[in-house]
């Protein structure tokens, strides 16, 4: 008998079995509404190549609270701030899970990291461990001077790039991920080469890219388990070939810290290693909770601020009269001797409007990263079935008519005093816009992340005045999105930086 013919009976007793188990426990209240689910794939052509749009345009029609079923998975879909807010806080205890899926499994070492484990006890070591020696107060303050000089060396770097072009986003990656790795492993992992930046840069840039979108894909076999073996669309084999190259990068990174002739470290890693030999209730970690963690800090805590920032100078390129405004602040703050500093930021209100128009307009993450649901419950007089997966959109949340006048206009104002949004802030207590997530599985680097995209953003936007490649017109320039578990440009901003502050400012 062939693969196929098994496979087809496989999946015919499966749809007959999930349809009995259905009628013999159905609720008595009505699942949310949602559009007519195909046989056997549901609705997985109904989400379109880019899922975050595709749910979008449903909601339109069906409502903010929808149920799919991809598959055979039950999905609900929150597309709204108020359905949100029933999810992500009044019955965020019971959505605090992560649903089985191939991305976790064989890219973040079947889920023995932060981001995809289980909500536990183990869960809640990691987080600790995050929160204490990253992302504190504390923390944050401690290496200031590691984020300042990385980006000092960025604008210097881009200030001594002529005529040449450069990569937004990918110069920016560079300065993201040693900012980060000097605190997780008390190192850059990338020199200055040629021109100021290691071509190395490119190649772990793209592997996080990768990841993103792979991570991001609508895999078949997590919504029709009995296809997983046969990987229809090739997803898990790629997921297995980056994750090698992961675990070869990071491998390498531990050994040498490992044999670093540093006598006492003072990152993350060293702490993260010395609890190898912790006790065995609840404090110790193994070399591949080590490896998982690490492999969250390099891929969430990098790719997410490079391109949140990259999104932040299209939109000031692409509305000039923002960003005299924008210059303006900073030159009256700041001055045009020296660059931006922590300390100035909080007396930078405009950019932290734009900052958060940013965040709005563009989420690093468009779909937040998938809950399921412990138990049953009841929403909005909707039975939520136990056992489903939540997806909340935060895109089409930030753009929604009903909270956002003109959402699509990218206007910084509105969270200025007198705006429309003006006590609205982007750290998961107001639900219409929640870029970082909210409830038990807000993202760990919260803080962090919105310290690093607004200095770089203030930097950038004051140390130089941007002008797109080959002379192109701003207002044509393309923001068309890429789609991944991370939201990228689709195009890369390629720019010419010219330096608008005095010499003395590049050479600090």
């Amino acid at each position: 008998m062939s693969t196929w013919v098994i496979a087809l009976v496989t999946i015919v007793a499966a749809t007959i079995v999930y349809k009995l188990l259905k009628l013999i426990s159905g609720p008595s209240l009505p699942l949310p509404p949602g559009p007519r689910p195909w046989p056997i794939i549901g609705n997985l052509p109904h989400m379109g190549p880019m899922p975050h749009h595709g749910l979008a345009t449903m909601a339109l029609k069906y409502g903010p609270l929808m149920h799919l079923r991809l598959g055979f998975v039950d999905v609900i879909v929150a597309a709204s701030a108020s359905v949100a807010e029933q999810f992500l806080k009044v019955h965020d205890a019971n959505f605090s899970s992560r649903p089985p899926n191939a991305g976790a499994k064989y890219m973040a070492y079947s889920y023995q990291d932060l981001v995809f484990a289980p909500y536990g006890p183990q869960w809640r070591l990691r987080r600790k461990l995050s929160s204490v020696h990253m992302f504190s107060g504390k923390a944050l303050e401690d290496f200031t001077h590691l984020r300042q000089e990385e980006v000092g060396r960025l604008t210097s770097n881009l200030a001594s790039s002529r005529s040449k072009a450069v990569s937004l986003g990918q110069v920016v990656n560079v300065c993201t991920t040693n900012a980060l790795t000097r605190v997780m492993i008390g190192r850059r992992v990338f020199n200055d080469g040629n021109d100021g930046f290691d071509p190395k840069a490119d190649e772990f840039k793209a592997m996080v890219v990768e990841l993103m979108v792979l991570a991001g894909a609508l895999n078949i076999g997590d919504f029709i388990p009995a296809l997983e073996w046969l990987d229809i669309q090739g997803v898990q084999g790629k997921m297995k070939t980056l994750h090698k190259k992961f675990d070869a990068f990071l491998t390498n990174i531990i050994e040498e810290h490992k044999n670093s002739k540093i006598e006492k470290h003072q990152d993350m890693l060293s702490t993260m290693l010395s609890l190898k030999d912790g006790p065995e209730d609840g404090g110790r970690l193994t070399d591949i909770e080590i490896k998982a963690l690490l492999l969250n800090m390099f891929a969430a805590g990098t790719d997410t601020s490079s391109s949140t920032t990259e999104w932040a100078i299209s939109e000031l390129i692409k509305n000039p009269n923002i960003l005299t405004k924008l210059q303006e602040e900073l030159d009256s703050v700041v001055g045009r001797d020296r660059l931006v500093t922590e300390a100035d930021l909080a007396k930078l209100p405009y950019l932290d409007a734009v900052v958060k128009e940013t965040f709005r307009l563009h989420p690093s993450t468009p779909l937040s990263l998938p809950r399921i649901a412990s138990e049953s419950c009841e929403v909005f007089g909707y039975h939520i079935p136990k056992g489903s997966t939540l997806l909340v959109n935060v895109w089409a949340i930030a753009r929604d008519p009903k909270e956002w006048n003109n959402p699509l206009e990218f206007k910084p104002e509105r969270f200025l005093p007198g705006g429309e949004k003006a006590n609205v802030d982007i750290k998961g207590n107001d639900f219409e816009v929640i870029p970082f997530g909210a409830g038990r599985r807000i993202c760990a680097g919260l803080t962090l992340g919105l310290r690093i995209v607004q200095l770089l953003t203030a930097t950038l936007a004051h140390a130089f005045d941007w002008e797109l490649e080959n002379g192109l017109n701003p207002k044509k320039l393309n923001m068309d999105e890429a789609y991944g578990l991370t939201l990228q440009r689709a195009v890369p901003l390629s720019v010419h930086p010219r330096p608008r502050l005095s010499p003395k400012a590049y050479s600090s």
